[in-house]
């Protein structure tokens, strides 16, 4: 089973939103079945899968300290992907989900400050040994801003080619226990997300693809 973790000091970057829009893509193009796991004390993530109808993706509920152990029963049950919202701190307990990680994509909005705040999402990743990318979330179209929030984050680390704009399909799908690939799946937000999953896949995959050739 694969752990996607996203990460961001800085709120209102699009965390949960994420979360529950690859958990769907994930299923929509057979890498699940995938599982939820909401470990933001707001809950934003639980509340939107309790006001959901379809059956998945799944929501697995963990304390912090039992989540290792969570994520090995999620495996053994046949979960293919597990996608974990983590709450906008920097504290210990983060690192210690963050070390779970096949991967940390950390959605970071276009502007000064958000681009400031990545630093401390970064060292935690790279103190634990963890890969990581960065996913542009509630840009602007045709902003110069975020061509420059690419070129910036680039020089950190990977940047999903596939941006995420602001646009009012996200929230309104989200309102109901939707995302925007089951409202409208030919929607230039579902073709966001089918390529900013798609990336998260490769980038999951890549150190298996390593491994294999060093045992060859």
């Amino acid at each position: 089973m694969k752990t996607l973790v996203l990460a961001s000091q800085k709120g209102g970057a699009g965390k949960t939103t994420l979360a529950a829009h690859l958990a769907i893509e994930a299923e929509r193009v057979g890498a699940g079945p995938a599982v939820l796991i909401d470990t933001d004390p707001q809950g934003s993530l639980a509340a939107w899968w309790n006001s959901r109808q379809a059956e998945t993706p799944a929501l697995a509920g963990a304390k912090l300290a039992d989540l290792p152990a969570k994520l090995e029963a999620l495996a053994a049950a046949g979960y293919k992907l597990a996608v974990i919202d983590t709450p906008p701190a920097i504290t210990a307990a983060i690192r210690d989900v963050v070390k779970l990680a096949d991967l940390v994509l950390i959605p970071t909005r276009p502007s000064p400050h958000d681009l400031r705040a990545v630093g401390s999402t970064v060292d935690i990743a790279q103190e634990t040994g963890r890969p990581f990318a960065f996913a542009v979330t509630q840009a602007k179209p045709t902003a110069r801003l975020t061509v420059q929030a690419v070129a910036a984050l680039s020089a950190h680390g990977a940047v999903a080619p596939a941006i995420v704009h602001d646009r009012v399909d996200y929230a309104a799908s989200m309102v109901d226990g939707r995302s925007v690939q089951e409202v409208d799946a030919k929607s230039r937000s579902a073709q966001e997300i089918a390529g900013l999953f798609a990336f998260v896949q490769e980038r999951m995959n890549a150190k298996t693809k390593d491994r294999k050739k060093e045992i060859v």
